[in-house]
């Protein structure tokens, strides 16, 4: 990722001389903060068995709130056009020690000391066109979203025994829509939100009938400090859901050999960050 944002940013410099300054305008974000999960549970087996779910918040120490970053990088053509790609960081890790047996995929733990691993960063390219082109000061753009993700989930037993791994990388599809009003006075409104549902083959990120939704909701605040840089607030809704029996899987050894797969996570963010105006 370090590599790819500065490849990025020369792309588009060359791009802004060779377009002038009001029908290109590219911009940077970061944003930090903090996540805390609202509900996360999941399974691993050869079919749903409500016994087997595993709840990481109650079971699995995911109570605390954790570090949440966000990077940003696009920009706006002839005023009517948005694109910008997105890459969002998620490593939950945790220590706790189970009370009760858990099973997840083929392995079992019992009254044991753990180390969890939830790993679930994503890279997403959004591209919006705006529907009120002829007021100068708002901006409603709806379009689509591409987004890879990168799943890793792992349970180790401290003592080095039992270990399940389940990992995998596909691409969802969502709808986009983005919308601002800016102030004459230097505030700006703004939400932004990703979201689809599928349980069709391709549209749910596998080329198999699987169920799965993701959505991604944020409300932000900012204000221009200056004309190229600007400070914001932001709260954010982030979750997805996968439910369904894999006809993939087993052909590496990080993939679960189980096919019946179950994954909801839904979360709340609370950052601050800044955009800056190239």
């Amino acid at each position: 990722m370090k590599r790819i944002l500065p490849t990025i940013l020369i792309v588009m410099s060359i791009f802004s001389f060779s377009l002038s300054a009001n029908s290109f305008a590219p911009f940077i974000e970061t944003e930090q903060g903090t996540i805390a999960l609202l509900h996360h549970t999941y399974q691993n087996g050869n079919s749903y068995d409500p016994a087997r779910e595993f709840d990481f918040i109650a079971q699995g120490g995911q109570d605390n709130i954790y570090p949440f970053s966000r990077y940003t990088v696009g920009a706006t053509v002839n005023e009517k056009h948005r694109v910008w790609f997105t890459y969002q960081p998620l490593r939950l890790e945790t220590a706790v020690k189970f009370e009760a047996p858990v099973s997840i995929g083929a392995a079992n733990f019992a009254d044991e000391p753990m180390e969890l691993t939830y790993s679930f960063p994503f890279y997403r390219g959004t591209y919006t066109y705006d529907l009120l082109g002829k007021y100068e000061e708002a901006y409603l753009g709806v379009g689509l979203a591409l987004q890879i993700r990168n799943a890793s989930i792992q349970f180790k037993a401290v003592d080095g025994g039992e270990m399940y791994v389940g990992q995998n990388v596909g691409l969802v599809p969502a709808l986009a829509i983005y919308s601002e009003y800016r102030f004459s006075f230097g505030l700006t409104l703004s939400a932004d939100i990703a979201g689809s549902y599928a349980n069709l083959a391709y549209i749910n990120g596998a080329d198999y009938e699987f169920e799965g939704s993701i959505l991604d909701a944020s409300l932000r605040m900012s204000y221009a400090v200056q004309e190229d840089l600007s400070l914001f607030a932001n709260a954010r809704f982030f979750g997805g859901t996968s439910n369904g029996s894999s006809e993939a899987g087993g052909e590496t050894w990080t993939e679960s050999k189980q096919k019946y797969t179950k994954n909801n996570i839904a979360s709340l963010t609370f950052s601050a960050g800044l955009t800056y105006q190239l």
